[in-house]
């Protein structure tokens, strides 16, 4: 059975290639059941936990997921922007990026706060290019 994948929500690729360098499109933590991850139920009133850290790592995960789409890894990664709602995830979401990558071998970033994302459940948002020498 086929991994389930994530699909755009607009027209627009979530990967594009164009010679050696890869774009991917701003990605989120929405998995392929438009579930949202980072996104934890704490009452009978609909009050969410939001969480940074976790939707960090999930937004990466789909970043690494669309890249390996055209043969590529996060190590291909040369630059990074990243859209945070609140700059008080800041800590969680840069914990969770250290664990991809790495201060001295890692690509260039952007962080910056927006007022709002997609839907009320995101906190980040991130978009990176890669560079891959086509063979």
């Amino acid at each position: 059975m086929a991994e389930k994948i994530v699909t755009p929500r607009g027209a627009y690729p979530h990967v594009k290639q164009v010679g050696d360098f890869i774009f991917v499109s701003g990605t989120s933590s929405r998995r392929p059941d438009n579930t949202i991850a980072g996104v934890e139920l704490i009452d009978d009133m609909n009050t969410k936990k939001l969480d940074a850290y976790v939707q960090t790592q999930e937004v990466l995960k789909n970043i690494e997921r669309n890249l390996a789409k055209v043969g590529a890894t996060l190590k291909d990664v040369v630059d990074v922007t990243s859209f945070l709602v609140n700059m008080n995830d800041f800590a969680d979401y840069n914990k969770a990026y250290g664990e991809f990558f790495e201060k001295e071998t890692g690509p260039t970033r952007t962080t910056v706060a927006v007022h709002q994302l997609p839907h009320p459940d995101l906190v980040i948002e991130i978009k990176v290019m890669a560079y891959k020498p086509v063979k």
